[in-house]
């Protein structure tokens, strides 16, 4: 037995429950995980609230973990018993022990921590498949990256900066406007007191950016694709704020011949030789120095409720993990 944060219902922080579950024996393929740490993310809001659905209730939500491999199936080769291994885009990861597919585990290189790559592993390959494969960004052009003092946010400030491109983020506050300005941002923009569109066709002297990184959705849609220069691409990859309401891709038309992606981690990351690629390149630019993983807060598993609260009300910065004592 073990224990786990589960849903019987969508619903506010009041749904999470700290439950004792069972572990079953890993089957062919699988392996038993004992999590030493969980990665907080907001997938893990849209899950619980029903935007996202999950398969049945009572379910374990959460995407992302950290931990040592203590058992595995017939047939597994990708981990041994003893490993440190993380993993993300596993439904499933609130809990102190989990079985998990073998091959969406990763091991984790030596000098990085379990609280690390719980941090980088959704975020950093989300950033990874964003910059350098949905739209693989150019040294010396100007980008457009929403939410610059998040997890996702911090990362992309860095990894930008080191691929010599001149970023614009949008942030709630002056404080995160600092803290964004820090880790790589050249121009944050405090949306609360600034005209987005307006400050960022006087930085790009009125041509716009080429590309828009949005995980906010509804409240930054109209925006983001006035900040695009003609045939620029919007990349919405979250919904922080909401949904994006529908609308006639005639839209795109008339504002310069967009374009509009939404893409997921688990398409860019389907295949085994894509997943190690993708973690690969997170894990060295993390190891190089060139971008480092702050954990910026950290409650217990079992406080999930807090957390969740926390992050919806956009009080965090950085990365976030749930510590399972496990």
């Amino acid at each position: 037995m073990t224990h786990a944060v589960r849903i019987h219902e969508n619903g506010g922080t009041e749904v999470l429950r700290w439950e004792e579950v069972e572990v079953p024996d890993p089957g062919p393929g699988e392996a038993v995980v004992r999590q030493t740490v969980t990665g907080l993310n907001f997938i893990d809001v849209y899950f619980r609230t029903g935007l996202y659905k999950v398969p049945a209730f009572p379910a374990v939500i959460g995407n992302e973990g950290a931990g040592i491999v203590e058992s595995t199936g017939a047939g597994v080769t990708d981990v041994s018993v003893g490993d440190r291994v993380v993993y993300c885009m596993s439904l499933g990861s609130y809990t102190q022990r989990r079985v998990v597919a073998a091959k969406q585990l990763v091991r984790i290189p030596d000098g990085i921590t379990d609280e690390q790559a719980a941090a980088v592993m959704l975020k950093g390959c989300t950033v990874q498949y964003l910059i350098r494969r949905t739209y693989p960004v150019k040294e010396g052009e100007t980008v457009l990256f929403h939410a610059a003092a998040g997890g996702c946010g911090l990362i992309a400030c860095q990894w930008l900066k080191h691929l010599g491109v001149t970023v614009i983020g949008t942030v709630g506050s002056s404080e995160k406007a600092e803290l964004a300005k820090a880790h790589g941002c050249d121009y944050p923009i405090v949306y609360t007191d600034e005209d987005v569109v307006g400050r960022v066709k006087e930085i790009t002297d009125g041509a716009g950016v080429p590309v828009v990184y949005d995980s906010v959705g509804k409240d930054t849609f109209d925006a983001s694709l006035a900040c695009l220069q003609p045939r620029g691409l919007m990349v919405s990859f979250g919904n922080a704020s909401g949904a994006i309401e529908p609308f006639s891709p005639a839209l795109l038309a008339a504002k310069g011949s967009l374009f509009l992606t939404r893409p997921t981690l688990a398409t860019y990351t389907a295949t085994r030789e894509e997943l190690e690629s993708t973690s690969g390149e997170v894990f060295d630019v993390v190891g190089s120095g060139a971008v480092k993983i702050e954990v910026n807060q950290t409650y217990a598993l079992s406080d999930a409720a807090s957390a969740h609260r926390d992050l919806e009300a956009r009080k965090t910065t950085g990365s976030t993990v749930l510590l399972t004592d496990a």
